[in-house]
This record gives structure tokens, sequence and C-alpha cells, in this order.
């Protein structure tokens, strides 16, 4: 797991910040769902000393932290029309050098997690052969400049995504206007690209070229509240990279139908409270996944 720490502006904090970030939330996933987690975490000097990478190392995450000159700060802002992001800082970028010796030799998985840009095309490479890589892939589609809204950059084949097995990334992160069929296209053959869409579920497709794409849509799962949506997308993604290397021992089976369910069960816990305090444990998604049964 690697991926830099965002800093999202909050006024619930007394810092005026909270930890955030895909790598955040899917490794401490991970961690409680009880997958031994390493992260490689990208960290600019005030978030070095943040009790939230403590967090991690409490829930069970090996966590080697990677200094950056520059972290990526955010300021989310909620409108009638959706969310807003506003950039305040950009993310410098993690070199591959910073990966500690054998932590990608004997990994099963390894998620690529950016922010926004911070992993270069050379971190297509860390993974042995055997390993199943996921890709959130909405931190490479996030252009940003420090002072500005955040603005989308139109998806695009690279090595980062012609690496991953697996992808994910939300309707709100390529915009309204993208075909399913063009985004198959960038992925390579046998590679599952899963779009969220909220409220409304989401769809997993599996590039079959040349023949049809094998598609499957998978309804959203209720939360009983919606307090902060930060997060779910990286929880998700995590639930089912979990359910890939583990499923057997998180009793979920390996068909699609099955695994998509629970990924939805732990995004919709996610939601319901505010920021890594929502990352739920296993016994929540379980009860969850059997509500909905």
């Amino acid at each position: 797991m690697v991926g830099a720490a965002s800093r999202d502006v909050t006024i619930e904090d007394p810092r005026g910040w909270r930890l955030g970030g895909a790598v955040a939330y899917a490794s401490l996933a991970l961690a409680r769902l009880g997958v031994a987690t390493r992260a490689l975490v990208g960290v600019d000097a005030e978030a070095a000393h943040a009790t939230e990478v403590s967090l991690l190392r409490e829930a069970g995450v090996e966590v080697a932290l990677a200094p950056l000159p520059s972290g990526p700060v955010f300021e989310n802002l909620e409108t009638e029309a959706g969310r807003r992001q506003h950039c305040l800082a950009v993310s410098s970028a993690i070199e591959t050098h910073r990966l500690p010796a054998g932590w990608a030799i004997d990994a099963n998985a390894v998620v690529l997690a950016p922010v926004a840009g911070e992993l270069r095309d050379g971190w297509s490479g860390v993974a042995n052969g055997d390993a199943v890589v996921a890709l959130g892939w909405q931190g490479l589609l996030r252009g940003v400049v420090a002072g500005r809204d955040v603005s989308r950059i139109p998806p695009a084949a690279g090595p980062l995504v012609a690496r991953a097995e697996l992808l994910g990334v939300s309707e709100e992160d390529v915009g309204p206007d993208v075909r399913l069929r063009d985004l198959v296209e960038l992925i390579r053959v046998g590679s599952t690209l899963v779009l969220t869409r909220g409220e409304r579920g989401g769809t997993a497709l599996t590039s079959r070229r040349p023949a049809r794409s094998s598609l499957r849509a998978y309804p959203a799962i209720p939360s009983n509240g919606v307090v902060d949506a930060t997060g779910a997308g990286d929880v998700f993604l995590a639930a089912l990279v979990a359910t890939a290397i583990d499923g057997s021992r998180l009793r979920v089976g390996p068909g699609w139908p099955d695994r998509l369910t629970f990924a939805a069960a732990a995004a919709s816990l996610t939601v319901e409270r505010p920021g890594l305090a929502g990352v739920p444990e296993l016994p929540a998604i379980r009860r969850r996944v059997a509500e909905v049964a």
C-alpha cells in the first residue's frame, strides 16, 4: 500500500485539519479486516506527527513514512451541486526508493493509492509478478494547483493503469459524460474496473477485448445516515482486495456478487462517522451484509 496522506481542512478538529487520503483509509480498512498490511505513507512535516498515523499502527498496520517537502492539503466544500474540492497545497512525488527493502517481494497484493499524481510511472514495476495490483484511479484524475479548485483530468492509459488488475473509480471522478466502454478500453485484458455511483450502486466491468466486456451491476447498500462520504471509495476498494486474497477467511464467496456486496457494506458503514473513525470492523460489515441478505 502506497500513497500520500492528505490533510483535509475541518473546523471539527482543533488542529484545523484531519488526516485522510486513500492510503490511510484503505490500509486501516485492510487491517481491521484482519489482513496483514504494510503502508508506505507520504507525509509532510505536520502530517508526520498526526494521531491518525498512530491509529494505523495501533490497528496493526506496519507503517513506513516517506517525508515529503510538500504534502496535499484540501478543503472539501459541500454545495447544492455536489462536493467541491479546493486545493491548498500539492503533493511532492513519492520516489520508489522509499519503499522498504523486501516489502514488495513477499506481498500477495499491492494497492497503489495516490491522492493526486504523487505516484509516478515507476511504481508500476514494484510488485512481484504474482501479486494482485489494485489502483485507486481517482488519484490520477485530479488536476491540482495550489489555490484553485481541483479539476478533472480525462482518464488515460499509462503504466499504472496497465499494471493494475483491479481498479476503482467513482462516477464523480470521471464525470457523467464518460462512457463505460471508453474506460474499459484503457485497462488491460482480464482486469476489472469498478465504477461506483454512490447511492445508485455501481458497475464492475472485466475487459475481454476483443470480445465484449463482462458487466455486472450491483446495488448500493443503504447507510444509517451520511455524516462524511470521504474515504468510502477507498474502503470499498480495500474490501475488494481483501476478498481477492483472503475471501475464505472472511467468509465471502469467490464470485463477484458476494465480493461486491461485502465491499458495498463496508462503504455504507464508512460514511456514518467522520474521517477514519468511520472505517468499519469485520463484525459490523457482516451484520450489514446479513441485513440485506
